[in-house]
């Protein structure tokens, strides 16, 4: 499991090893999905965080704010893209800022 990117979860690490069919099929739609796009790289980055953190999936934040600093994305704009679901999906979002700061901060982009 060591050959991941850093930042993915356990869960999302056996996944890919427990079930690597299901893992690639998995893959395909994302980068289909992300080929789709008409986001730029780092707004669709920011974007993914706001919903990482409607969704309280506290897990993916760290990869996702690494894959959002490669793109340029600062600090400041993680905190934002984060907070921009508070008015809709309350303060439930700010239970991933220590984990999405922790990681722009610790340096190193996914």
């Amino acid at each position: 499991m060591s050959d991941q990117p850093t930042g993915i979860s356990n869960a999302f690490q056996l996944f890919f090893t427990e079930a690597p069919a299901h893992a690639k099929a998995w893959m395909g739609a994302v980068q289909g999905l992300d080929t789709a796009s008409a986001l730029d790289k780092k707004t669709g980055h920011l974007a993914y965080l706001a919903v990482l953190a409607a969704l309280r999936l506290e897990s993916g934040v760290p990869f996702h704010v690494g894959l959002a600093k490669k793109a340029g994305a600062t600090r400041a704009e993680v905190l934002s893209a984060i907070l921009v679901g508070l008015p809709a999906a309350g303060n439930a979002v700010t239970q991933v800022i220590p984990a999405a700061l922790a990681a722009y901060d610790a340096g190193e982009p996914a």
